[in-house]
């Protein structure tokens, strides 16, 4: 459900909640990207339900709400007669490729299927990224990858005014397939879903998982200003089932991740398992490969 305030309050409701601190940390507390919060603030897009009941929890805004639509209601003219995408996909096998999607799709990816009464239906895997950052991996990896394992075109939808991109796939069969191979549809957080017990049994399927990981909630830095050689990979997400099956792989192929740190990262800092992660797992992610060239030029 999303409301539409009338003009002025969704603006006023979300800088009442902001006072005094920084959008990023307004952001990670609300568990949204700061492109999104901007959008909602400026008014150009409509209030999500989840995230007004956290803005508001005194609930003095509801009497500024004039209207109440469903999350799809863009759609919704030429969906009340679909029965959703019939498109035929290969059903690949088990295989590395497949593992790497699974930790791209686990990263920054949404497996979404939506009915309702009226039988609309939409049956989709969104993957998202930073329109600067990630569109080149996005464009020309990841898009790839789905259609080369499923056979079946992918397409790209570009917010650049809120710096994001999506790869998207529209296909019933897929969404079934997905959720055949470990994976949950709909909100990531509330399921909790994890790494697939067939990709964590298996070291090489486990390594690439990882790596989709990576290349998708993680980064490398420095660790310190005062010795630019000494790097860090970081993962950082809310999804508490999957931070410990991402720390618990990296334990079981030798690494030695920290703990768990405020419930949402953890990372690797032995400059020598630095090395072993570019050799043994590496990056598809463009940015990261140039950020560590970076560094190690230096």
């Amino acid at each position: 459900m999303r409301f539409k305030f009338s003009k002025g309050r969704q603006r006023s409701l979300i800088r009442k909640y902001k006072g005094e601190r920084t959008w990023k940390e307004v952001a990670r507390k609300l568990r949204v990207t700061e492109g999104a919060l901007r959008t909602w603030y400026y008014e150009k897009v409509l209030l999500p339900e989840k995230v007004c009941e956290q803005l508001d929890r005194t609930g003095m805004y509801k009497k500024y709400v004039i209207k109440e639509f469903e999350d799809n209601w863009g759609r919704s003219k030429g969906g009340a007669k679909s029965s959703g995408t019939t498109k035929t996909i290969k059903r690949p096998r088990k295989s590395a490729k497949l593992a790497e999607l699974v930790g791209i799709i686990l990263g920054d990816g949404n497996v979404h299927a939506y009915i309702d009464g009226k039988k609309r239906r939409s049956y989709m895997l969104r993957i998202a990224g930073d329109f600067t950052n990630d569109k080149e991996y996005l464009e020309k990896y990841v898009a790839p990858l789905c259609e080369k394992l499923f056979g079946i075109q992918a397409k790209f939808m570009y917010q650049e005014w809120k710096g994001e991109m999506f790869v998207i796939l529209h296909s019933k069969e897929l969404v079934l397939f997905l959720k055949s191979i470990g994976l949950k549809v709909g909100d990531k957080m509330e399921s909790q879903v994890g790494i697939p017990g067939w990709i964590m049994k298996n070291e090489k399927y486990l390594r690439v998982c990882l790596r989709g990981l990576i290349d998708t909630d993680g980064c490398i830095h420095r660790m310190s200003r005062r010795d630019a050689n000494l790097l860090r990979i970081n993962f950082t997400n809310h999804n508490q089932q999957l931070l410990s099956d991402s720390r618990k792989g990296f334990l079981q192929l030798g690494f030695h991740p920290c703990n768990i740190i405020r419930k949402r990262t953890f990372y690797i800092s032995r400059q020598e398992e630095i090395g072993r992660y570019i050799k043994q797992i590496g990056f598809s992610n463009q940015k990261h490969i140039l950020r560590w060239k970076c560094f190690t030029a230096l």
